[in-house]
């Protein structure tokens, strides 16, 4: 297990899972024709953050290994809120349910329909 190639194959598989959680959110949101994030990202998220951690305190990188238990924390947080079993604060009354202007997906008219 103190074999280095060993590290190097979960730091490997670490990177791979987080990369593979941005082709999912992609592919959802391409599906949907809307940004998406599913629980598959989240769920990616968090495997490929404890790999990654594995690695970093096995190479005893203090840096790499801060950031990566941060994440967790956030992933776990945003799954469980996601499902609906973590505690949300209570929406103020009137409150907009509109996303801000930089995440709207407008419809494009194409040019030969504009002309």
């Amino acid at each position: 297990m103190w074999d280095p190639r060993y590290w190097l194959v979960v730091g490997f598989v670490g990177q791979g899972l987080f990369t593979a959680r941005f082709v999912v959110q992609w592919l959802a949101s391409e599906r949907s024709g809307a940004v998406v994030v599913p629980a598959a990202f989240w769920w990616l998220s968090i495997l490929g953050g404890f790999a990654l951690l594995s690695y970093a305190i096995a190479r005893r990188d203090p840096v790499f290994a801060v950031g990566q238990s941060m994440g967790v924390f956030v992933y776990v947080r945003n799954l469980m809120i996601q499902s609906g079993k973590g505690s949300t604060p209570p929406r103020a009354a009137g409150a907009s349910t509109t996303p801000a202007p930089h995440f709207r997906a407008e419809a494009v008219e194409p040019a030969a329909a504009r002309a």
